[in-house]
Order: structure tokens, then sequence, then C-alpha cells
């Protein structure tokens, strides 16, 4: 099984792929000086780049956390990920009320997707490979 980590420091990795998994680290917007529908869009386009890094796009999520400090912004946040998502192969979600790391933030969205294929190499199973980006 070969495990892949791209966009890594000691602390976390954004992106691991293993096999035909792919986990993302939570994401929040780069600019949280924008509303909840400018943080949602952010978000989501950092979602795709880090999808199609790991050789994978959204029609293959299959689950979604979202967490918002604020609840009352969820219809906000559901405008832009319902514009955004595959409506023909939306992942299983929750989303939840909750304080997030820093209070300008109104959105964090963590994702896990399969790839259409897993990325195979020439490697020893029993020494996995470890690719950091």
């Amino acid at each position: 099984m070969t495990i892949e980590r791209h966009r890594s420091n000691q602390r976390m990795s954004q992106v691991v792929a293993s096999d035909s998994m792919v986990f993302l680290a939570g994401q929040v917007a780069k600019d949280a000086s924008a509303d909840i529908a400018g943080q949602t869009a952010q978000i989501l386009a950092q979602i795709e780049e880090l999808l199609a890094l790991a050789g994978t796009d959204r029609s293959n999520l299959l689950s979604a956390n979202i967490w918002l400090p604020d609840i009352r912004e969820f219809q906000s946040m559901n405008a832009v990920w319902d514009a955004w998502i595959d409506g023909a192969n939306p992942p299983a979600r929750a989303c939840v009320e909750a304080r997030l790391a820093r209070p300008e933030l109104k959105v964090e969205i963590q994702v896990t997707a399969l790839r259409s294929r897993a990325r195979t190499a020439d490697h020893d199973p029993l020494n996995p490979k470890q690719v950091n980006e």
C-alpha cells in the first residue's frame, strides 16, 4: 500500500491518499474578511484543487463535514454548496455548529473522496512509499 501526503508540514497534511481513498484536511478560507458565501466559494475552490492533486474530483466525493460557528448562516453556505456540488453524485454530509480556530472564520469543510482508479507504483507492499509534496 502506498500512502501519499501532499502539502504537508510537521503538524498535518492537506491531502492524504492511499490506494483508492483520498482524505482532505479541514479547509478554511484564505481571505477570512469575506462573507459566508465568499468563504464557502474559496474553500470549495481549494477542495477542487486538492482533489485534482490527488487524482480525483468532486464527482467522487464520499462524505463531507461542515462546521459553522453560526448555524444561522446555514442557508447562505448551502446556496454556494448546492451550486458547486455534483447533483448526480452528492456525498453523505454532516453540518454542525461549532466554534472554529479563529473568530473571523465563518465555515470549515472537510471531505473524503474516492479515486476513480488507485495510483499504483512499483513498490514493496511491506515497505510503503510516502510521497510528500
